[in-house]
């Protein structure tokens, strides 16, 4: 995973920002008052010493802030004087913001008088009502938009409630479905593409945890199956929340998160631990390969985030049939750092403790490795984790792979995260080759050193034919990452050849 991160100044850590917004000083400059913000207002400051941001039609004033974002005072006036939504969602969507910054909160952005265009003006047809309150892009219009919205419906027998949600698309499969059923609240999404629906309903009555969830692939249907606490007869399916039966872009949904029981931590090398965290009984989710999720965890009274990408429990030796994921363990291979706010809370977690996970984010696609012949994974230290998965589907699912090989950079041979398992499987596997590559190696080190470099590359990085399908995938820390893919681009990779994993 890649997160920006430039070196802050001491006593400007995540702690630091944490106690001074806790000090009573004024952040914000206005006393305490929240104000009504005007397009032209927001406009006037946008100066370091002075530096205003949009979120979402909420104003901060995160002048005060600069010197502590991870990210770097150059990322933040990106954004000075604007509505920084947008590149806000690019970045950083994960982040708490509302937590981060409430004590810079100015006010609202002021609402423009618009006269409302035809389409959404109070006389909206009920054909288009259904569409749940999101209008398909005009050029939509022309097929009826309303086929095009999933839909759903629901029946019961004596001791069972089913939904059935009609998503209209083929290919829909497990990764896609995400459901969480706890009390009486049901909340089911499915992904498509870069949108999501949304079922979520405050039950008519409790049900119990077991959840179920079938899946007809080549027509797109979906099916909730929940089992009846009491066999009475269900008037209606339950109250509906908020966002139900909405069909909207996956970035204006927000994240979900449930909690998870931690089961165990392992040591992987002497900074690194696995971490095995177990979803709730009523939760159905799988995590796609290349795809991530976020840890919440409240610090000090503030909520704080970050990106990890699940791993497999270990790396399979034995490729006769793919691995059964069973679909209820969450694993997780994180460093330890000694400055580090988050990873230190997370190693004190006690076994039986809980931390929150959210729904898997990522824009990696199985696809791109599914047409591939050779496969090369560039991986700078943790940034090994996205590589775990994708080993593995690609050795076990893909038919048309001739080579995988791993060019894996650490600083010393004590870094190395899997060493023996990666050596057995190259043993096990003539696909796979593994090459490692020490920047501080001890002397009796035998085998490559440097950092990334083009010369490195050039030596590694080959087509087995010229006009074979070649696919590289590189996650490591920002600079390697964007080194690493200036590199391929100088070395005839097209851009559609190269994907960066970055959070």
């Amino acid at each position: 995973m890649n997160v920006v991160k430039v070196p802050l100044k001491p006593g400007r850590s995540l702690m630091d920002w944490i106690r001074l917004t806790k000090s009573g000083k004024d952040l914000t400059g206005l006393k305490g008052r929240l104000i009504e913000v005007t397009e032209d207002e927001l406009s006037k400051h946008n100066r370091k010493e002075d530096c205003w941001i949009c979120i979402r039609g909420f104003v901060y004033n995160v002048t005060p802030y600069m010197e502590y974002h991870p990210g770097g005072e150059d990322e933040l006036m990106k954004a000075a004087g604007t509505d920084g939504t947008d590149l806000f969602d690019q970045v950083h969507r994960w982040v708490n913001y509302e937590s981060m910054l409430k004590e810079c909160l100015v006010g609202r952005m002021a609402v423009k008088p618009v006269a409302a265009p035809k389409e959404i003006s109070s006389a909206v047809s009920e054909d288009k009502k259904q569409l749940n309150g999101v209008l398909p892009d005009k050029k939509v219009l022309a097929s009826s938009a309303k086929d095009l919205s999933p839909a759903y419906d629901w029946f019961q027998t004596d001791s069972l409630i089913t939904i059935v949600i009609y998503t209209k698309q083929k290919d829909m499969n497990a990764d896609l479905v995400i459901v969480d059923c706890q009390d009486k609240q049901l909340r089911g999404e499915i992904i498509m593409d870069d949108h999501s629906y949304l079922i979520e309903v405050d039950l008519d009555h409790a049900v119990s945890e077991d959840v179920a969830v079938n899946i007809a692939e080549k027509v797109g249907k979906v099916e909730i199956i929940l089992n009846k606490k009491d066999k009475v007869h269900w008037k209606m399916l339950g109250q509906p929340c908020e966002g139900h039966n909405t069909f909207i872009k996956r970035t204006d949904r927000g994240l979900f998160y449930r909690k998870c029981k931690l089961i165990s931590k392992t040591e992987v090398t002497y900074d690194t631990k696995l971490f095995c965290l177990m979803l709730p009984k009523g939760t159905h989710l799988r995590v796609p390969t290349g795809q991530h999720v976020y840890l919440k965890h409240i610090i000090a009274g503030t909520e704080v985030v970050k990106p990890y990408t699940p791993v497999l429990p270990f790396l399979p030796l034995d490729f006769q049939e793919p691995p059964c994921h069973d679909g209820v363990h969450i694993y997780l291979m994180i460093k330890i750092y000694s400055d580090g706010l988050f990873t230190q809370a997370l190693d004190h977690l006690q076994i039986g403790d809980y931390i929150s996970v959210s729904n898997p984010e990522g824009n990696f696609k199985k696809s791109q490795v599914q047409t591939s012949e050779d496969l090369l994974l560039l991986a700078g230290g943790t940034g090994f984790t996205p590589m775990v998965k994708l080993l593995n589907f690609a050795l076990t699912e893909v038919s048309c792979l001739r080579t995988v090989k791993l060019i894996f950079f650490n600083k010393t041979e004590h870094d190395i995260l899997w060493r023996n398992q990666l050596e057995q499987l190259a043993l096990k596997d003539e696909r796979f080759e593994v090459q490692f590559v020490l920047s501080q190696p001890s002397k009796d080190w035998v085998g490559k050193q440097g950092k990334i470099s083009l010369s490195l590359l050039s030596e590694f990085v080959k087509r087995t034919r010229r006009d074979s399908k070649v696919l590289i995938c590189i996650c490591g820390p920002v600079p390697f990452t964007e080194q690493g893919v200036q590199y391929l681009k100088d070395l005839g990779y097209s851009q559609e050849e190269i994907h960066a994993f970055t959070a």
